[in-house]
């Protein structure tokens, strides 16, 4: 097997992976940004190093690459995937599998990939993005409240944020047209403006496609069950949906993805009322996700998939995945129900209900379900569960010690 570098192993993606890869054999070099990366502590990374501090990836990736001998590189954050399509498709012999410029700039833009998906008959939510001069109080009449604001892309914003002392919000849910004006004005010294968006009911549900020459050669589709934040966020706990189900919009998502030129792997993300059988598109993440240990665990391997189309390991059919499978994110998922349990007030979400009599149940029963998978945790590979936790536990020192 030809040597790969991962790009980003701090996190349960990169760590999946990882798994992914070593499973099959492939020697893996893993890059963290520090020695605690839990990736780097996976049996299935063969070696390792801590990312450069204060350096572009152009300096010191192609020694890198060199000295390690790969052959290919896959890369998790949206950062390093900017910055890598500026790069090379190929350096030193190496397969820079992310994706490129064009198709990047579509996805990580919101407007753009909600004028794509209105142009093939995707449902997209009501939007505005407000402009320096207009009538902000006019275009406010125009929505039914609640709304939400998010950015419509973030890695632009958000160095402006933090030079103005602006945390950055995922989404934001605004109850009334007061409210809506308190949050235009705060970023009027700015400039710039969040992307405003009715708010649309029902589930999460994503469907996942690889695509490798305009062909979709790997297909896996979930339903967010809990995220944190509740009201929306990091998926937490999440089940795979039977390839049988929603065929007709895998069908419009397999369609947007080809219209944009996408290459390579991406989930197209939907609320999905289940009451009115509509599919709302929120938007399309041009990377690994973040429950990607949830299609791993089902046997949906995309980053596998990445790497035999590359280098032509392996060019059979992918086998199928199971549905029914359940994956869930340990500490965020503790997070959710202790704020559900006793800060339900912290809530943002006018419209989320919570449950907490069902949800505590349904935490300690997941122990004992046999379809329950982690996105650390595993028995064959638990070193990076204990280095997680044992950063969690440093975490927590340095702040009783502040």
């Amino acid at each position: 097997m030809k040597p790969v570098i991962v790009l980003g192993v701090d996190t349960p993606i990169g760590l999946t992976v990882v798994r992914e890869l070593g499973r099959h054999g492939v020697l893996v070099h893993g890059i963290g940004r520090s020695e605690q990366a839990i990736g780097a502590r996976s049996r299935y990374c063969a070696t390792s190093s801590v990312r450069p501090s204060g350096q572009v990836i152009a300096d010191w990736l192609p020694a890198l690459i060199k000295t390690v001998g790969a052959k290919a590189l896959l890369a998790i954050s949206e950062d390093d995937l900017v910055a890598l399509a500026t790069l090379p498709a190929v350096i030193k012999g190496c397969r820079i599998l992310t994706p490129r410029a064009g198709p990047l700039s579509v996805v990580l833009d919101k407007r753009l990939t909600l004028a794509a998906a209105a142009a093939i008959g995707i449902d997209v939510p009501q939007s505005w993005q407000p402009q320096a001069g207009e009538d902000f109080s006019a275009k406010a009449a125009e929505f039914k409240f609640p709304i939400v604001a998010k950015w419509p892309d973030p890695p632009s914003i958000v160095l402006i944020l933090a030079d103005a002392g602006i945390p950055l919000h995922k989404a934001e849910f605004i109850e009334s047209k007061a409210a809506l004006e308190t949050l235009l004005a705060r970023y009027a010294p700015l400039g710039q403006w969040p992307l405003i968006q009715q708010y649309c009911a029902g589930v999460g549900l994503g469907q996942m496609f690889h695509i490798e020459a305009g062909t979709a050669t790997l297909q896996f589709q979930h339903r967010r069950c809990h995220e944190w934040p509740p009201e929306g966020g990091v998926s937490t706990l999440c089940v795979s949906e039977p390839i049988e189900r929603h065929q007709t919009q895998r069908a419009l998502s397999e369609k947007l993805l080809h219209s944009i030129g996408w290459q390579g792997t991406a989930m197209v993300e939907y609320r999905f009322d289940e009451a009115t059988g509509r599919y709302w598109l929120m938007e399309i993440n041009g990377r690994f996700w973040g429950s990607i240990p949830l299609a791993s665990h089902a046997g949906a391997e995309f980053a596998w998939e990445a790497y035999r189309q590359a280098l032509e390991e392996d060019q059979s059919e992918p086998r199928s995945y199971r549905a029914g499978v359940s994956a869930r994110f340990m500490i965020p998922e503790t997070r959710r129900l202790l704020r559900i349990l006793f800060n339900r007030s912290a809530i943002a979400d006018p419209v989320f209900k919570p449950r907490p009599f069902t949800d505590l149940l349904s935490y300690f029963v997941g122990f004992i379900d046999p379809r329950m998978r982690y996105y650390v945790f595993s028995w064959h590979d638990p070193m990076p569960f204990v280095a997680d936790i044992a950063s969690m536990i440093r975490k927590a020192l340095r702040r009783e010690t502040n």
